[in-house]
């Protein structure tokens, strides 16, 4: 351990661990770590997305790799543990991929209900109902959250769930792609085999085209929206459709039907009911390579620094060259990989049968698994933390679950003298330390005003969040709860200091108990508690 965060003999301090005691006094307050995050994140949800967030389908970037994550890798992955799971409404039907914007998971259910959960607890902020809500992913952009149903593509506030606009497709369509948005257009297609696209801020509608039956989820880069095919309407072609995003105009078609694409590098990617994995020129749709799989792809590929990772009917999570399409190595879930993997940091997440998998993305080694009903989404990474839903195996009703690394939580007080005198002002400080591997959201300091002593003040620094405290009034006693309201990164230090004044004689000890938590996971909770006593001369 680094010698800053080392007891001090100078002052005695013992670390104690009192857990039970110190833990009872934050439940004799219905206190919990994240009681006053959930108010704070959701006021917040308006803002910019942090570039780590997992806001679409397919990323904002239109992949299902994340460039930004940093918490978890190859070297810690191995660690994940469940760090909440929460149920959801509705039985039966499909089980499409959570979103995750600016702390809060976005996700429609099969009850009708488009819901919105405290990304770290899990707990429910909001619920938007309409009776045939669509049963794809939302997606996320500037504080707006776009959902579709049987009549309906719906902008939501995703601070709130109240509706700020809604598009009437018709009596006789539905939504049934999970949108995209992308430079203030949303796009969607529709169960009669139309792509839309409208205004995002308004709902204005700009532009529609017909294209087939049994349409992919659009994809958008670079000017040019990508759809697929799977089935001909009235003599329509079938294959995959590369469009002008602004005017829907045709660019170029590919007559191979596939599932939603992914775009990297000028290159377009995607999988097939032939067998094959494709990869396109996007100037003109010209076929670049393709690999066999042996079995039908109905996953969406993850394309990262130069690879292309894939699941297949047959079991196998492949990747390939990106260049070439050379195979570079292949996993064997021993199930059907009918979900698409998500990539972050050098690790591959995939879900197959009845479990979620982590690979290492360099050679295909198993580095963690977790059972999951056999009834799941694709997996996502956002932020040190892995999210993914799936359908309980007894009456079908499903769960999200999040999975973390943990951190672990050291605490110290350090009173500003070992000796004072009656009536003096005494200062405690109360850093925590954040000793990793992850971050830990939303810490909680619980102590009191020491026996022998009455409030003065109270200060916070260390990380942005800094936080609140409830305390007693000015010279007053009692219990002080201090919330970080943010998340401190591995190796990051939040500190109270807390001021009394000594009213005890001399003679007397005057001793400080506290205790810290975060919802976080903390393997360690023998570093979260500490006791400090000073001698009244």
């Amino acid at each position: 351990m680094d010698s800053s965060i080392r007891v001090d003999d100078k002052f005695r301090i013992v670390l104690i661990v009192t857990i039970t005691s110190l833990w009872l006094m934050l439940a004799t307050t219905n206190t919990r770590a994240h009681a006053q995050a959930s108010d704070d994140i959701s006021n917040s949800a308006a803002a910019a997305s942090s570039p780590a967030d997992w806001t679409q389908l397919l990323r904002d970037n239109m992949q299902r790799w994340n460039p930004y994550e940093t918490v978890l890798g190859i070297s810690n992955v191995g660690s994940l543990q469940l760090r909440w799971k929460s149920p959801i409404g509705g039985t039966g039907g499909s089980h499409p991929q959570p979103v995750v914007a600016n702390g809060i998971m976005f996700f429609n259910s099969n009850d009708g209900n488009v819901y919105a959960l405290n990304a770290s607890t899990g707990a429910r902020l909001w619920s938007y109902f309409d009776a045939f809500l669509g049963i794809d992913s939302p997606a996320v952009v500037n504080g707006v959250v776009y959902a579709g149903s049987y009549h309906f593509l719906y902008a939501l506030n995703a601070t709130t769930g109240t509706k700020l606009w809604s598009y009437n497709i018709s009596d006789t369509d539905a939504v049934s792609s999970s949108p995209a948005v992308a430079n203030g257009v949303v796009y969607f297609t529709t169960a009669r085999g139309s792509l839309t696209a409208l205004n995002a801020g308004t709902g204005a509608y700009m532009w529609s085209r017909g294209i087939g039956g049994g349409l992919s989820s659009p994809a958008v880069a670079n000017g040019v929206v990508y759809i697929s095919a799977a089935q001909s309407l009235f003599g329509s072609d079938t294959g995959l459709f590369a469009l002008n995003a602004s005017t829907g105009a045709s660019l170029w078609h590919f007559a191979i039907v596939g599932g939603t694409v992914v775009v990297a590098n000028g290159v377009v990617y995607f999988g097939s009911v032939d067998q094959n994995v494709y990869a396109l020129s996007v100037s003109t749709g010209a076929r670049l390579w393709s690999y066999n799989t042996g079995a039908r792809v109905g996953s969406t590929p993850a394309v990262a620094n130069g690879v292309v990772y894939i699941g297949a009917d047959n079991g196998d999570v492949h990747a390939l060259n990106a260049n070439t399409g050379a195979k570079l190595w292949s996993y064997a879930t021993g199930n059907q990989v009918y979900t698409s993997p998500a990539v972050g940091n050098g690790v591959v997440y995939a879900t197959s049968g009845d479990h979620l998998y982590a690979l290492n993305a360099d050679t295909g080694t198993l580095l963690w698994s977790y059972l999951i009903g056999p009834d799941h989404s694709s997996p996502i990474i956002a932020d040190g933390v892995v999210y993914v839903r799936e359908a309980d195996t007894g009456n079908g009703e499903g769960t999200l679950d999040a999975f973390s690394v943990g951190t672990d939580l050291f605490l110290r007080i350090s009173p500003s003298a070992t000796t004072v005198h009656q009536g003096d002002l005494l200062t405690y400080a109360f850093p925590v330390w954040n000793l990793g591997p992850g971050n830990a959201d939303f810490e909680v300091l619980n102590t009191q005003v020491p026996a022998g002593t009455i409030f003065d003040y109270i200060r916070i620094s260390g990380t942005p969040g800094l936080g609140t405290c409830t305390r007693p009034e000015y010279h007053g006693t009692g219990q002080i709860i201090c919330h970080e309201n943010s998340a401190m990164a591995p190796n990051t230090t939040w500190t109270v200091r807390l001021t009394v004044k000594v009213t005890a004689g001399a003679g007397s000890t005057i001793t400080a108990n506290a205790a810290t938590m975060a919802d976080t996971p903390d393997p360690n909770l023998a570093n979260n508690t500490a006791t400090a006593s000073v001698k009244v001369q």
